[in-house]
């Protein structure tokens, strides 16, 4: 861990008493420079995985040893050394899978590169969306669609059986018809196209959600729980459309409802970030209504 002496006192001391036009003050640019490409770079690689909760970690610690060293509190300093030195190789050892695929997805994408494809039909995608969730409601088709936003959902996409087709109406109802090949696990949706079908999620361990929602339920919570995706159900039982965000279940939803969800999820998401506590404010909606409060 050589780098982390930028952040002691000494350094910039050094730094800044160095003639302007000389050569150590160029190195010693071009070391911060590489040093914070290299971890812009990082930080642009695992924007997208659960990998980036350990980075945000370390960066807590490193800050917390920055300041103990300029302070002096050696003892402090040294615990956060042997907590970034063993907790970075844990994290790689827990995380391998997501780093090995920003590796990958370095290797095949140009350094420069920072464009995001934008959802042009994002009208059209709902309305097919719609369309499904009505038709199988009403006939009391269990569904489970996932909607992936900006956590990648490779590991639950590699479960799954590829499809890489448009998203219609007609396809994620014949999907989801019982005792069809592919009606059994979850169809996630990736870029305005459907990914797979048949994916497994994980299951939602929380004591919170009510005993009578099965198990289409506490999957959509579950990869709620890891993720910033958005999933549909329809239950089997009653035909009630839910929705699980953030941590939530929000069940029972009318057409209304979740036509306004779908369009925050892929009308809006370019163009109104400002919108950032939509599901906040319908959460408290439902909370009022659940209460008996108009």
């Amino acid at each position: 861990m050589n780098w982390l002496h930028i952040f002691s006192f000494e350094y910039w001391r050094q730094f800044f008493s160095t003639d302007l036009l000389s050569s150590p003050l160029i190195i010693n640019l071009l070391d911060i420079l590489v040093v914070w490409f290299i971890i812009y770079k990082l930080i642009q690689l695992l924007r997208k995985t659960k990998a980036i909760q350990l980075l945000k970690g370390v960066a807590v610690f490193i800050a917390i040893r920055a300041v103990a060293e300029i302070i002096g509190l050696h003892t402090l300093s040294w615990l956060m050394d042997q907590v970034i030195i063993y907790g970075v190789i844990a994290g790689i050892v827990i995380f391998q899978p997501e780093i090995r695929r920003g590796l990958e997805h370095l290797g095949r994408t140009p350094m420069f590169t920072t464009s995001k494809a934008k959802r042009d039909n994002g009208e059209q995608i709902m309305s097919a969306f719609d369309k499904a969730l009505q038709y199988m409601a009403k006939r009391k088709i269990g569904a489970l669609i996932t909607i992936e936003k900006n956590t990648l959902l490779d590991e639950y996409i590699e479960t799954g059986i590829p499809l890489d087709a448009d998203i219609s109406a007609e396809l994620l109802i014949n999907i989801f018809i019982p005792n069809t090949p592919l009606h059994d696990g979850a169809v996630i949706v990736r870029q305005d196209k459907i990914a797979v079908a048949c994916a497994y999620l994980p299951l939602s361990e929380s004591l919170i959600i009510p005993k009578h929602f099965g198990t289409r339920h506490r999957a959509a919570v579950g990869v709620s729980e890891v993720s910033d995706a958005l999933t549909l159900i329809v239950s089997e039982e009653t035909g009630e459309v839910s929705i699980a965000y953030n941590n939530h279940l929000y069940s029972n939803l009318s057409q209304e409802e979740y036509l306004l969800m779908l369009k925050e999820a892929f009308v809006l998401e370019e163009k109104d970030q400002e919108k950032k506590n939509f599901f906040a404010t319908i959460w408290q909606e439902f909370n009022k209504v659940n209460r008996g409060d108009k």
